[in-house]
């Protein structure tokens, strides 16, 4: 972990800054490395911990933890975000050694709910100048990713999805269901290969 701030050039966009500025909810583990702060720039969350990084965790430039006041976004050791983008209301757990690429969103919620009719009194309640505390509920469930996961470049996954260790997930493919241990899936909607 750095703990120096650097002045000079772009040693902030680099890793090379004063981790000890991300709030205190974002627990970080040994060797833990992280390319900008902006990362963390829309973690609303409330929990403690709301950001879990294992040992050695190295987080790329455009990994973003979008995190509800409710989310908690756990990430193990030796694993390497490249540019996810985790929109979180509940639970993403991602296990050891795991790759996840550009642009591969984990989203644990639709944000919004299904009825028409609560979809209106959603955007009402969320727009500027609206009252949030009118905002209907909307469903969440945990994603869980096993150890040794690979997640290509595009790759979307959706609120309940439990990926199994060493399972591959290609590019672009949207993951709605769960993915068995071992398994290459590809496609929208993702198929077995």
């Amino acid at each position: 972990m750095s703990g120096t701030s650097a002045t000079i050039g772009y040693g902030h966009l680099r890793g090379d800054w004063d981790y000890g500025d991300l709030p205190a909810s974002i627990h970080l583990g040994q060797g833990c490395w992280i390319e900008r702060r902006d990362s963390f720039e829309r973690c609303r969350s409330q929990r403690d911990p709301a950001v879990l990084l294992g040992n050695r965790v190295q987080v790329y430039t455009w990994a973003t933890f979008n995190l509800e006041p409710t989310g908690q976004v756990e990430v193990g050791e030796d694993s390497i975000l490249v540019g996810p983008v985790f929109m979180c209301a509940d639970r993403i757990q991602v296990g050891k050694r795991v790759v996840i690429s550009y642009q591969v969103t984990l989203a644990d919620s639709d944000f919004h709910p299904m009825d028409p009719l609560l979809r209106e009194q959603d955007a009402r309640a969320v727009a500027p100048g609206g009252d949030l505390s009118k905002r209907p509920p909307y469903q969440s469930a945990p994603i869980v990713i096993g150890d040794d996961v690979w997640i290509g470049i595009g790759a979307l996954i959706l609120k309940g999805v439990r990926i199994g260790a060493g399972a591959r997930i290609g590019a672009g493919a949207v993951i709605s269901r769960d993915v068995p241990a071992g398994c290459v899936m590809e496609g929208n909607p993702a198929r077995p290969q």
